[in-house]
């Protein structure tokens, strides 16, 4: 078991961002498409994903690839995976699917009978008469697109945006692996001011704060592959005590937040908290047409409320306008608001996006604009 494929799934969009962390991480070989990015591990590599990754949804284990155009040949190659090498005896067993432009178009069935022929396997190979289902959850994922399937185990349970620090969050929360993706996709460095006027409950304050101090943002949950026998606890401890062992010391960076809303402001700092970096972020509460930037230089990465689930498009304007009137001839800044609402580059006239990048933030489609400001000087 030296050598295992690994997949990790990501929001559209957001593929090249992760590469660039495998990249960082030691895996320069991977080869991606939509939504996910594969590559060749090894099973110690499993807790450092899970726990290191910021723009990834989560970390599959890939168990085999092949072509699916019936039932009978679905059932034959399922039965052919060695399940009994990762999922143990008393596993309960739960088989998730999807199809997509396949001849086999009935997910239930598909799930049905790669969970059929996975239970077969096992009970021949680990010579049980029956599974019981009474021990740890493992979830296997059938993917079939185009007459092929995908089978996989999820090593991380809940998905990875889920990091545990987030109490409050407002009525349209931006999820945090997106957060983590826009500050990664900026200008914004550990050395320059990073500025959210309209933070909210704090989740892209909290995430550049974790990327600034280099804090894994898995370090506060728990991930599903800590209970398969087949991996090695140690590598766990391991993996948590070398990213703890990574953390930069406190109070050096320039983070600063502002909104509206007073229990808004309250949410943010309680997040802070509760993610360790309440020393690293300077949030109050401030109307953004109040606003004064500090310094002449900085980049703004914010996501409004875009209409969606916070009031109509129409009621924006005065917003916008107020972006508008702060940034416009601050080009010392560079600025990049997520929105959902196509009409924000009417509003804010310091010139044309430099670049639009369409993301999703759940099932919303958004666009990403990204204007540019002057470099500082050094």
């Amino acid at each position: 078991m030296n050598k295992i494929r690994l997949i990790v799934t990501c929001g559209f969009g957001l593929e090249a961002v992760v590469k660039r962390e495998l990249l960082a991480l030691g895996f320069p070989d991977t080869t991606g498409s939509d939504g996910r990015v594969e590559f060749d591990a090894c099973p110690q590599d499993i807790p450092r994903l899970n726990l290191r990754l910021r723009a990834a949804d989560r970390v599959l284990l890939k168990l085999g690839e092949f072509p699916a155009k019936d039932f009978g040949q679905l059932f034959d190659r399922t039965r052919q995976l060695a399940w009994e090498t990762w999922i143990p005896v008393d596993a309960r067993i739960t088989v998730t699917g999807k199809c997509v432009r396949s001849r086999l178009a009935s997910v239930r069935s598909c799930q049905s009978i790669v969970k059929k022929a996975l239970v077969e396997r096992m009970g021949e190979r680990l010579g049980a008469g029956w599974l019981p289902e009474t021990g740890e959850e493992f979830t296997v994922q059938v993917s079939i697109l185009k007459d092929v399937a995908q089978l996989t185990l999820d090593t991380s349970g809940n998905g990875l945006h889920k990091r545990g620090y987030r109490a409050g969050a407002g009525e349209a929360p931006l999820r945090e692996n997106l957060a983590a993706a826009l500050v990664l996709l900026s200008f914004w460095d550990s050395g320059r001011v990073l500025l959210d006027p309209m933070c909210g409950s704090g989740t892209i304050l909290i995430e550049a704060a974790l990327i600034g101090r280099n804090i894994a943002p898995g370090l506060g949950r728990e991930f599903a592959a800590e209970k398969w026998p087949a991996l090695d606890p140690e590598d766990w401890r391991k993996a948590r005590m070398d990213a703890r062992a990574e953390i930069l010391p406190a109070g050096t960076l320039k983070i600063f937040g502002s909104d509206i809303d007073e229990e808004r402001v309250r949410d943010c700092r309680m997040n802070a908290r509760r993610a360790g970096v309440e020393d690293d972020i300077v949030c109050e509460r401030r109307d953004i047409s109040q606003l004064e930037p500090p310094g002449p230089y900085g980049v703004v990465v914010t996501n409004p409320p875009y209409g969606i689930n916070l009031g109509s498009p129409a009621d924006l304007g005065p917003l916008y306008k107020a972006i508008d009137a702060v940034f416009r001839e601050r080009q010392g800044w560079s600025v990049y608001v997520l929105t959902a609402d196509k009409k924000f580059p009417d509003t804010f006239r310091r010139g044309k996006p430099d670049k639009v990048r369409k993301l999703f933030n759940g099932t919303i489609e958004v666009n990403y604009y990204q204007y540019f400001g002057e470099r500082p000087p050094k």
